[in-house]
C-alpha cells in the first residue's frame, strides 16, 4: 500500500472512496434507506471508475479483458437465473437498477470489478508464483466475500434465494467461475498491479462486514 501514500491521486481516491463506503453504511442504518439503496449501483460505477483511473496504464488487451468479463459474468447471471443449475434458485431485486432479462444490467460491472480489476488478481499477482495457483487464491477471496454479501444482499433487496436459503452450490459455482475468470484475466496482457483495487478488496470485506454486525 506504499504506492496510497507516495502518490496524490491515488491517497485522493482512497480517501473518497473510503468516505463513500463509510457514509453508505451510516445511510443504510438510517431512515434515508430507500435512499441509499437506489445508490448501489452508482456506488459500483464509482468504485470501478476510480480502479480505471488509477490504472497505470491503457491498451487494447486492458479493453477487450473488460469487454469480456462484463459478457461473461452477465450471461453468467442470466443462465443462473433462467435455468437455476449454476448457484441455485435466486431472483434478482430491484435494488440494483436497470434490468435486461430481468439481470440487472450492473451485475456485468460488478463481476468486473470483483474478478478483474478488484482484488483478487492484483493482490496475487505480484506473488512469484503460477497464474493457475494464482487464480485459486483469487477464487477462494472472492468466495469469502461472497460469505458476507449474501445475507446483506438478501436483507436490500439486492436478490432472493428460494426458501431464504443459500445453497452450497452458489458458493461453489463462485469459486469455479471466479477461477476461470481470473484464469482469462491473466492471459490478457496488461499491468495488473493496481493500488486502488487492492485497497477496495479491504474496504468491500469491512463494509460487508460492519454490515453483518450492525
Amino acid at each position: 500500500m506504499a504506492d496510497v501514500l507516495k502518490n496524490k491521486k491515488i491517497l485522493y481516491s482512497a480517501i473518497f472512496l473510503l468516505i463513500i463506503h463509510t457514509v453508505g453504511i451510516i445511510g443504510l442504518n438510517s431512515s434515508f434507506k430507500d435512499l441509499f439503496l437506489v445508490l448501489t449501483p452508482l456506488n459500483l460505477l464509482i468504485s470501478v471508475a476510480f480502479i480505471y483511473i488509477n490504472q497505470k496504464e491503457y491498451n487494447q488487451s486492458l479493453l477487450a479483458a473488460s469487454m469480456l468479463i462484463y459478457l461473461m459474468g452477465f450471461i453468467v447471471e442470466l443462465i443462473g437465473v433462467k435455468t437455476g443449475v449454476l448457484f441455485g434458485e435466486y431472483n434478482y431485486g430491484n435494488t440494483l437498477g436497470l434490468k435486461l432479462f430481468n439481470i440487472p444490467l450492473i451485475i456485468g460491472v460488478n463481476w468486473l470489478m470483483l474478478v478483474f480489476f478488484f482484488f483478487c488478481a492484483c493482490i496475487c499477482n505480484s506473488a512469484n508464483i503460477s497464474f493457475i495457483l494464482k487464480s485459486i487464491l483469487g477464487a477462494f477471496m472472492l468466495v469469502l466475500l461472497d460469505f458476507l454479501i449474501e445475507p446483506i444482499a438478501i436483507k436490500f433487496d439486492f436478490w432472493t434465494w428460494q426458501n431464504g436459503i443459500v445453497p452450497f452450490k452458489n458458493y461453489v459455482a463462485w469459486f469455479l467461475f471466479s477461477f476461470l475468470f481470473l484464469m482469462i484475466f491473466y492471459k490478457f496482457q496488461f499491468n495488473k498491479n493496481n493500488s486502488i483495487a487492492k485497497l477496495l478488496y479491504f474496504v468491500q470485506i469491512l463494509f460487508f462486514g460492519v454490515l453483518t454486525i450492525i
